[in-house]
């Protein structure tokens, strides 16, 4: 037996799954959130059903308690499936870590230390490792960093054109973000097309709240859409992704907006948020099929922004093999996927109408047979990839 159990924390929740390896099944999943709140909530599901319960959770430490409380009343027995390791998703690794590493005290020590650029997630991401180390003290910890993947970046590719020297000073470069997605996805369709890796050139369009694109050469990451931060590159749910910089020192100017005014405006409400006022993509479609003007702007915003970051990376790679769509947006709205590739014959890409909307939910070829370049559909599974990455550590 070889169960990894993943954790996903964030500052006032954390989701895990338990994964018997040697067969990839989930044996457990939960969710503890509002912690620190009044009142709590949790939710274990097995193969057996749900179970749910609201309690006081002080912190992180005792939402781990209440975990194992749930896999003792709930199962699976965790003497029966002890974890061999523990596998954390950390979003920013930096320069510093190209790989999922080992937990050590240096390692927390690096991952506190780049908290200024994720400031809303390393620490949280710390926390949960805390309180997972003394929930299991005894088996191995692993981080696995979103921004790991895109290691691979050419200097060319990762670098902003401002003083080289600040630059340096103050870490500013692209990482990009979403790599556990971006790497199960981009080897899942190398799989499908029963093509090698090393010889596939594929676009990857992580479609969620949060959205990116990322171009992948031979299994490594070449070209991504996410910055220093996941701010920058296709517009999402609530964020702006590219702007011009000089309309943040206008609005400055011009209403005395502070920084913390202007981060909270770009990453909380802008996006198709901002131009529609739907936070959500399936209530902003219903809205333009209504006839809202607004939410049809949005939506035409949306897919020029896909469409251009498709054309942009078909280039960098020179052949592109697959375009593959993943994640919420992506794997469920065959509108958005029609939208962000129509008119790109000139391509070679051809969807197939019916394919696109058929509601099938596995990995699927939704291209024509003639289409020069295979368009699919992956659900994404970065939990699982952080349980391989896990388990190939130790």
């Amino acid at each position: 037996m070889s169960a990894i159990l993943v954790v996903n924390s964030g500052s006032s929740s954390f989701k895990y799954q338990l994964i018997e390896m040697t067969t990839e099944e989930v044996l457990a999943s939960g969710l503890v959130e509002r912690i620190g709140d009044e009142t709590g909530h949790t939710k274990h599901t097995t193969t057996e059903g749900s179970s749910e319960l609201d309690l006081p959770i002080r912190d992180h430490s005792q939402g781990f308690q209440v975990m194992l409380d749930a896999f003792r009343a709930n199962g699976p027995s965790l003497d029966e499936h002890p974890p061999v390791a523990v596998g954390h998703r950390v979003v920013h690794g930096g320069k510093r870590f190209f790989e999922a590493t080992i937990v050590t005290d240096l390692v927390k020590i690096n991952i506190e230390d780049l908290a200024d650029l994720a400031p809303l997630h390393n620490p949280a991401n710390l926390q949960g490792i805390d309180a997972a180390q003394k929930a299991f003290p005894d088996v191995p910890h692993v981080a696995v960093f979103d921004t790991a993947f895109h290691s691979t970046l050419s200097p060319a590719a990762y670098t902003y054109a401002i003083d080289k020297a600040l630059a340096e000073q103050h870490r500013i470069r692209r990482y990009g973000f979403h790599g556990t997605s971006h790497k199960f996805v981009s080897e899942a369709a190398a799989k499908f097309l029963g093509r090698p890796l090393d010889d596939t050139k594929t676009i990857v369009l992580h479609l969620g709240n949060g959205a990116s694109a990322c171009a992948v050469s031979d299994g490594k990451s070449v070209e991504t859409s996410m910055g220093m931060t996941p701010l920058e590159g296709l517009v999402m749910g609530t964020r702006s992704g590219d702007l011009d910089p000089a309309v943040l020192f206008h609005l400055h100017r011009k209403t005395g907006q502070t920084f913390d005014d202007l981060d909270t405006l770009l990453n909380r409400g802008s996006g198709i948020l901002g131009l529609s006022g739907h936070g959500d993509m399936r209530d902003m479609i219903a809205a333009a099929n209504a006839g809202d003007a607004d939410s049809q702007a949005a939506l035409d915003v949306y897919l020029h922004r896909l469409k251009q970051y498709v054309g942009a990376y078909a280039a960098h790679l020179g052949r592109l093999d697959a375009i593959v769509f993943t994640a919420g947006v992506g794997e469920n709205t065959p509108l958005i996927r029609a939208g962000a590739l129509k008119g790109l014959g000139i391509l070679g890409i051809e969807i197939d109408e019916e394919r696109n909307a058929s509601p099938e939910r596995g990995p699927r070829l939704i291209s024509t047979e003639a289409s020069r370049v295979a368009v699919l559909v992956i659900p994404t599974n970065e939990e699982l990839e952080i349980a391989r990455q896990t388990l190939a550590v130790i």
